[in-house]
């Protein structure tokens, strides 16, 4: 009795031992909670990029359509033109961004 009880605890501490080596840490086998993490991480650098881009198009848009008319009101406000000259300017920019009505584009 005594050889077959020591038997038995040898072969069940040998596999007790074997267990942790076999499957690593996890010991349950594959799970997909791992994949959780990068999916995070992608999906917040993803939406950063996105609105990033967003961001950067309508400040690119806006600065395009309105630099003209920026660098006219500082030249204005130097002393570089007149009132006259600033309307006349002014009229020719806005007209050219909205197309001429009566169709003389230039």
């Amino acid at each position: 009795m005594t050889s077959s009880l020591a038997t038995t605890f040898a072969g069940q501490s040998a596999q007790l031992l074997a267990d942790p080596v076999a499957h690593g840490p996890w010991a349950g086998g594959f799970s997909p909670w791992f994949l959780l993490f990068p999916l995070f991480w992608i999906l917040v650098i993803g939406l950063f990029i996105f609105f990033a881009r967003r961001t950067w198009r309508r400040n690119h848009e806006w600065a395009t359509a309105r630099g003209g008319e920026s660098v006219l009101r500082e030249r204005y406000a130097r002393g570089e033109i007149d009132e006259t000259e600033y309307r006349q300017r002014l009229e020719v920019l806005r007209g050219d961004s909205r197309g001429d009505s009566r169709g003389n584009r230039r």
